[in-house]
């Protein structure tokens, strides 16, 4: 019953250590959904992320109204220390005017 307890356990932390954020960024790409991006705002590298030597890239999802503004941003993965810079930066962004909300999937990329 112990021995059980101990490999169900191992089990379940390698995979909430799986489901932990993986991906790091410095963003000088990114990919967009469907809507044109008018004005595309770079993100700033966060210092602490630069000396850390930390790339990659975070997923965000974004609704964007129909006057092409953010109205809200959903983070999908990356890494702790850089998705604040990424949000900062996507709420800056603005989108071609659509009749309607849309939701557009955005991946910025850091690279130090």
């Amino acid at each position: 019953m112990a021995f059980m307890r101990r490999v169900v356990g191992a089990g379940f932390l390698a995979g909430i250590l799986m489901l932990g954020p993986v991906h790091h960024s410095l963003a000088q790409e990114a990919s967009e959904g469907s809507r044109k991006v008018l004005n595309r705002v770079a993100p700033q590298y966060p210092n602490i992320g630069r000396m850390m030597n930390i790339q990659g890239s975070v997923r965000v999802e974004a609704v964007v109204a129909p006057n092409g503004t953010v109205k809200s941003l959903e983070i999908r993965g990356g890494h702790p220390l850089l998705v604040q810079a990424a949000q900062n930066a996507i709420r800056q962004w603005r989108w071609e005017p659509y009749p309607r909300e849309t939701i557009e999937s955005i991946e910025i990329k850091f690279k130090p």
